[in-house]
This record gives structure tokens, C-alpha cells and sequence, in this order.
């Protein structure tokens, strides 16, 4: 019996559907598998940690801000902020070309299944849109902690003030910022509310001391004397490992009805202006004591007034 015009045309039709369009799928399926395996493989031989001193491939091509300190001297504590930096990068890679890959493995075993995309497509669009204004704030989190990683703003080990809180930072996050501050508080900042980063890890820091005087001083002996034990300080260890300029004697900043305020700074390594200021305070305060040079109120504020009006004495 000859087989009709309908019967071959069905035979193909169940061909296609049994033999030639799952093989198709399997094809894409598998073709995708392959490729998603191949760029993350790729992205974790970018971000891979190559050890201390080695910075990983994919930051090469990107600016590192690390203070000075973390660029010439290899810590666990630069170890730790790059191998967070470039583990991040990675992790947002894997997820967008695993969310590429599938979609347009999805979108090819429709097609080879035979229903119309483009609707979908508009669909998904649609979708996408309504669910980014009722994430937003989560979108705007994450952009914004993508952009800060990529140029590196702030990394862990950096000092910085972030508006609200300021401290150390501890984790950087695509979502969350972690900082700690002078009290052992742990802050969580979200990184789309952070308008404002000061950082004060980045390039160097500057120590500043504001000397308070008496009026009755004599400013010239005292500017003397406080440069003299402040270049004889920094001159000496540990505090000459930490000073990158000479000290500046700027000389009388304020001037009120008790005080006069004289001012000297000194340019520092990022983060180390506190110690050098407490260091140069307690050798120039304890040299004023040797001099004779005496702050506003010897006797405490109250105990001169009192002192001043007592019996006897000219108000």
C-alpha cells in the first residue's frame, strides 16, 4: 500500500518532534551549560588570589586609591582588601553572564519549540520595569556599591566618614557597607544611602596641634621652643617612620578673650595623624612645663578667678 501525501507529511511532523527538535534542545542546553562553565572558569582565573604582594588580574586595569602604606607594604590587612575587591567583581560577572547565558537559552528552545518570543521578550521587559520601581532601593544599593568597588573608594582597613556613622571599615559589600567605629559599634550603611565618602586612608593625612597659651606668654619663645621638640620627635623612632614632611609652625590661629591658640601641623601617613598628635603633645607640653610656659589658667579657670578677686587684692 502507497503511502498518501498526508501519512508522510505526518510521518515528518512526528520526526521532527521526536528526533530533530529534541536534539536541537539538547544542543542549546548543552551548548549553554558549556558556555556559562567556560566564563565563569574564566572570571575565577581573573579573580584568582595569586598570593600577598600579587594583585589579582582583573584589577590591573582598574585605579587602585589604596593609601600609600597599602602599595608599598604587603599585610594580611592588603591581602584582605583586594581579595574582597576582586571576589566581588567576580561574583557580580558570574551572575550576569549566568542571567545571559539562560535567558537566551531560554528564549532559543521557545523558538525551537515554535512559540512566538517576541511577545515574551515584551513581556519580560515589562516585568523588569514594574519590578525595578518596587526594588528600586535595592537596585540603587547595588549600583551603587558596583561603582564604588570599581573605583575603589574605600576598601577594608580605611578610615572613612560616611555622613551618619565613621570608623574602620570591616566588609564591603555590593548591598551593605560595614564600618566600626571609636566605640566597638558596628555600623551597617546601605551603599545607594551613602551621598558622601571622606576618607581619610587615601594618599596621606595631616597631624594638627592647637597649643593654647596665655596671653601673658611670649609667642615667638613658645613657637620656638614647640618647633624645636616637635623635629626632634618626629626625627626620632617610631614617630619618623610615620612623618613625611617637616613641621610646620603656622603660628597663631585664634585669638580670644582667654586664649591664644597657636598652630602647628605636620604631614603624616594616612591614618596615623592621631598617634603623631598625641605623641607631639605630651613632648611639647611636657617641654612648656620645663620652660615655664605656662596654658591660660595655671591654677584652673574658677581657681584664678577666684584668686583674682579674693581680699585684698586689685578686682
Amino acid at each position: 500500500m502507497t503511502p498518501t501525501a498526508s501519512d508522510l507529511a505526518l510521518s515528518d511532523t512526528a520526526q521532527e518532534w521526536l528526533v530533530v527538535r529534541p536534539l536541537q534542545i539538547l544542543a542549546i542546553v548543552v551548548g549553554a551549560v558549556l558556555v556559562r562553565y567556560l566564563a565563569q572558569r574564566l572570571i575565577d582565573g581573573l579573580t584568582k588570589d595569586r598570593g600577598p604582594g600579587q594583585v589579582p588580574a582583573l584589577l590591573r586595569p582598574l585605579r587602585d586609591r589604596a593609601p600609600e602604606r597599602v602599595r608599598t607594604a604587603v599585610s594580611p590587612l592588603v591581602h584582605e582588601r583586594r581579595k574582597q575587591r576582586a571576589h566581588t567583581m567576580g561574583s557580580v560577572l558570574k551572575s550576569v553572564t549566568s542571567i545571559a547565558v539562560l535567558s537566551l537559552a531560554v528564549i532559543y528552545v521557545l523558538g525551537v519549540l515554535g512559540l512566538d518570543v517576541a511577545p515574551l521578550i515584551a513581556s519580560a521587559g515589562i516585568v523588569g520595569v514594574a519590578l525595578g520601581f518596587g526594588a528600586q532601593n535595592l537596585v540603587r544599593d547595588f549600583l551603587s556599591g558596583i561603582f564604588m568597588i570599581l573605583e575603589d573608594q574605600y576598601g577594608v582597613g580605611d578610615v572613612v566618614d560616611l555622613g551618619e556613622a565613621s570608623g574602620v571599615v570591616e566588609t564591603v559589600g555590593l548591598r551593605v557597607t560595614a564600618l566600626r567605629d571609636i566605640n566597638g559599634t558596628l555600623w551597617y550603611c546601605r551603599n545607594g544611602e551613602v551621598l558622601r565618602v571622606g576618607n581619610k586612608s587615601q594618599g596621606f593625612a595631616v597631624a594638627v596641634l592647637d597649643l593654647p597659651l596665655a596671653h601673658t606668654t611670649d609667642v615667638d619663645v613658645a613657637s620656638a621652643v614647640a618647633a624645636r621638640v616637635a623635629a626632634e620627635a618626629t626625627a626620632e623612632s617610631p614617630l619618623s617612620e610615620d612623618v613625611l614632611e617637616p613641621v610646620q609652625v603656622l603660628g597663631v590661629d585664634k585669638v580670644t578673650a582667654d586664649t591664644v591658640t597657636l598652630r602647628i601641623t605636620v604631614k603624616v601617613r594616612p591614618g596615623r595623624q592621631w598617634a603623631v598628635q598625641r605623641a607631639l603633645n605630651q613632648r611639647i607640653l611636657d617641654e612648656f612645663d620645663e620652660q615655664g610656659i605656662r596654658p591660660p589658667y595655671p591654677q584652673g579657670r574658677f581657681g584664678g578667678l577666684a584668686e583674682a578677686h579674693a581680699p585684698g587684692t586689685a578686682p
